[in-house]
């Protein structure tokens, strides 16, 4: 399992971007050399996790659940093969385009070692939207990334480190439960009623995430 390469993004004026400043960072490319990878901050604060990365719309992205993103790039080669186009690595936004890791079947909690020093934890999958959609320039976009069912993952950092592309990516701990990035995806966004069983994942759970089911479960047990 191996770091292929880590991407950063400067913050450029688009369109199709939601931030109210009409800008975004969504434009990742890699970078060559050690990249420093440390806790951002709160979520509305911190930004990305990746010295040089920029974000924009901080009430969306960014913050210490959503400090890292990661992206195989086995799946960037399968849209590749779909849309019939070139995706280098970075085309997704990701910081760190992967190989030979089964990123979406990650489970919540998972922590991966990457070089000497930095530990990461999944916390989540990607939810696609509007500015990703623009920054791809495909019709339909959000609707076929949903049902392509690859978001990838997004990551906490635990202990901070430097990487480069090349770097060894081991997985140091898998958490008992069952509850996968896929399957947090699909609760999120197209099948609501698994959103109780990302409850097990516990602490290690988004927190938005873990409130959306704490009030789906209340709700369904109110009926």
């Amino acid at each position: 399992m191996e770091l292929l390469s880590v991407n950063v993004g400067r913050r450029t004026a688009a369109e199709y971007t939601n931030a109210p400043s009409g800008r975004t960072g969504i434009d990742k490319r890699p970078v060559h050399g050690p990249v420093r990878v440390s806790a951002p901050g709160a979520k509305g604060v911190g930004g990305s996790g990746v010295a040089g990365d920029e974000i924009s719309d901080l009430r969306h992205h960014g913050g210490n659940d959503q400090a890292v993103y990661a992206y195989a790039r086995e799946d960037l080669d399968r849209w590749e093969r779909t849309l019939g186009r070139v995706l280098p690595d970075g085309s997704f936004g990701e910081n760190l385009t992967t190989s030979g890791v089964d990123v979406n079947g990650a489970k919540i909690g998972e922590r991966w070692r990457i070089g000497a020093d930095l530990l990461l934890e999944v916390t989540s999958g990607r939810i696609p939207c509007r500015t990703f959609q623009g920054h791809l320039d495909e019709k339909g976009w959000v609707k076929r990334f949903t049902e392509g069912d690859a978001p990838g993952a997004y990551l906490r950092v635990i202990e901070p480190g430097e990487i480069r592309a090349g770097d060894r990516i081991e997985i140091v701990h898998r958490p008992e439960h069952e509850v996968t990035v896929g399957l947090q995806f699909r609760a999120v966004t197209t099948e609501k009623a698994l959103l109780p069983r990302l409850l097990a994942a516990g602490d290690a759970l988004h927190p938005e995430t873990a409130e959306r089911a704490r009030r789906y479960l209340a709700v369904t047990r109110s009926h």
